[in-house]
């Protein structure tokens, strides 16, 4: 079999709706992570916010975003996915201008808000990839929308370092938000390509973002009594991993400039090695778990997660590399393992509620973690623990681990699929 025929079967699935969506992605994801590196220090610094203004954003952008997912999953499995995509994805592509031309940290907040709320379209977006993949490759499908991220935010960093020297730090970050403005545009008018995959027939009117409501909630909540326990816990080890992970992220800058001692010219360069991690090990960890089944990637990414910050947590430049590499493993274990999962425990006309849920729950949890987690940073320098957010975050992991093990359990059938694929 030649070379062109293994990438043919191998990646066969990937049309329609998909496609769409991978090729909006790699749109999107040219500039998604070109603010990262100097986010932190944009607000702090250029737009004068208080110490406690990036956990204030954070917990506004998460509650935001929590405030949608219910409707966004009601609407998606009662009325469709395509118009909720395609709509949002323009009113976040504008967000981005409050972003460019903020006087102040308080416009970035205001446009974070803006920014969230357009994220309604999350539940139908992964709704709509779930009702595009088939079952034997949804692990696989899964870790390809991480290559895809990480192969195409590479370059966001290095971007972002040559804008850095060019133009100093202000007007770095809004040009760069100007960019992200013009690719989410592209991205947005190339939505408009997708079919609708369910439908009642009955289009969507902006009066059921209110009606629908409390029907959603009650319908998000009543939900979980017709899918499998194993969702419920590994819903709770979802949220714990997202908790976790706003403790350290809302703060990874100021601590790595101010702790370590890592510089503001420095510090872009630890993002290449964890873009690299997720362009090189995304295929390999989606077919180990399309193989192998979705526990054991979950275990091995949480185990490698906890390695990774305390490395993190007490590192120089070279081994802060090091950390991210071994952070992009744990995303791509865990995301991919958990999504497909999900998929598998999940049927398809409950996946926008479950998502919709889950995206409630763990938004609101990340939100309060960012707040948490900059409060902990503040008062840690205080007392001389300026660790403490990684601390915590570290010890959330063994109650994660245990859920794994003992409360998570993969359906039956998949079990058997993987066994007959073991031994044909």
């Amino acid at each position: 079999m030649g070379l062109t025929d293994f990438l043919r079967r191998e990646f066969s699935f990937i049309t329609g709706n998909y496609r769409i969506l991978v090729v909006s992605w790699i749109i999107m994801d040219l500039a998604m992570e070109m603010p990262s590196p100097n986010f932190q220090l944009y607000v702090v610094e250029t737009l004068n916010g208080p110490e406690m203004a990036l956990g204030l954003i954070g917990l506004a952008s998460f509650i935001a975003m929590a405030a949608v997912a219910f409707p966004g999953g009601y609407l998606a499995d009662k009325f469709g996915r395509r118009w909720l995509i395609t709509t949002m994805t323009f009113a976040m592509a504008l967000s981005n201008l409050v972003f460019a031309f903020a006087p102040t940290w308080h416009f970035i907040l205001i446009g974070s808000i803006i920014g969230s709320l357009s994220l309604i379209y999350q539940p139908a977006l992964f709704a709509m990839v779930q009702d595009s993949l088939p079952p034997e490759r949804r692990g696989m499908g899964s870790s390809i929308i991480q290559l895809i991220h990480g192969t195409f935010n590479t370059p966001g960093p290095l971007i972002a370092g040559f804008l850095l020297f060019q133009f100093g730090l202000e007007w770095s970050m809004r040009a760069i938000y100007l960019i992200m403005t013009a690719l989410f545009l592209i991205a947005a008018f190339w939505r408009l390509r997708l079919k609708e995959t369910v439908t009642n027939g009955e289009p969507i009117r902006f009066r059921y973002f209110i009606s629908s409501y409390p029907k959603a909630i009650k319908e998000s909540f009543l939900v979980w009594k017709t899918v499998p326990r194993s969702m419920f816990w590994l819903f709770i080890g979802q949220v714990l991993v997202m908790f976790g992970f706003a403790l350290t992220q809302v703060i990874n800058q100021l601590y790595a400039l101010r702790v370590l001692g890592i510089t503001l010219e420095q510090w872009w360069l630890v993002y290449i090695p964890l873009l690299l991690t997720m362009v090189v090990a995304s295929i390999p960890i989606g077919k180990m778990v399309d193989k192998f089944g979705r526990k054991l990637p979950l275990v091995l990414g949480l185990t490698v997660l906890g390695v990774a910050t305390i490395i993190f947590a007490s590192g120089t430049l070279l081994t802060v590399m090091i950390s991210m590499i071994l952070f992009g493993i744990a995303q791509l274990l865990i995301m991919s393992a958990a999504v497909a999962l999900s998929t598998d425990l999940v049927p398809p006309q409950s996946r926008g509620k479950v998502n919709g849920f889950v995206n409630f729950i763990g938004y609101i949890m990340m939100g309060f973690g960012m707040l948490l987690g900059n409060f902990m940073f503040i008062e840690g320098q205080r007392i001389g623990i300026p660790q403490l957010p990684f601390y915590t975050a570290l010890a959330l992991i063994l109650p994660q681990l245990l859920i794994v093990l003992f409360l998570v359990h993969e359906p039956q059938e998949r079990v058997g699929m993987v066994r007959n694929h073991k031994t044909s």
